[in-house]
């Protein structure tokens, strides 16, 4: 059973939170009015009304926390942060040893119908066993093409006619040479032991 002053506190609790939301959102609502009669403006004369020097004219060690104001325009707030980098050396000399320094959206840098064998989810397996099947292909063919040299009779080259070759009379006790290719030669190793 609840008891009445949990339900007291909650709504209280509710009544607080709306006034809270409520102010923010007035505050929220002067300062996009405010934005929009600064963007209307010209820089020169935003910085002379907020009294804040020349983004440009910012030297190293000058305080930057009054471009930081919420009032401040962005396009100002921008210009005072880039003087900012690029006078602090630790800022403005990227070591390149950042993994995502570079940008690598920039259309010049992109090479046209570029094609890479990765697939989403299945990685490059893919494109790995067709390049196998390729190979297994080829192997087949070459040994078919060879098997195809081998069974067909090979034509004697032509030799101009000299006259009469001599005849060679081989005996029955000697057999015919006959030019084999050489053995595969195996590779020994020798383990001292």
């Amino acid at each position: 059973m609840n008891r009445p002053d949990d339900f007291w506190s909650r709504r209280k609790a509710a009544v607080h939170a709306e006034a809270e939301a409520e102010a923010l959102a007035l505050e929220e609502q002067a300062i996009a009015e405010r934005q929009a009669e600064l963007e209307e403006k010209d820089d020169a004369e935003i910085l002379a009304e907020f009294n804040l020097p020349d983004p440009e004219t910012l030297q190293p060690g000058d305080d930057v926390s009054g471009f930081m104001a919420k009032a401040v325009p962005d396009r100002l707030r921008r210009r005072a942060l880039r003087r900012l980098w690029r006078l602090n050396p630790v800022l403005a000399n990227v070591d390149g040893l950042v993994d995502y320094g570079e940008d690598y959206t920039d259309a010049a840098c992109v090479i046209e119908n570029m094609q890479t064998a990765y697939q989403v989810g299945k990685g490059m397996l893919a494109h790995i066993e067709a390049l196998a099947a390729d190979a297994e292909e080829a192997k087949d063919d070459a040994a078919e093409s060879e098997a195809d040299i081998r069974a067909e009779p090979e034509a004697a080259p032509v030799e101009p006619d000299t006259g009469p070759e001599p005849v060679s009379v081989a005996r029955a006790d000697e057999p015919e040479e006959i030019d084999l290719p050489p053995a595969p030669r195996r590779m020994t190793f020798e383990f001292e032991g």
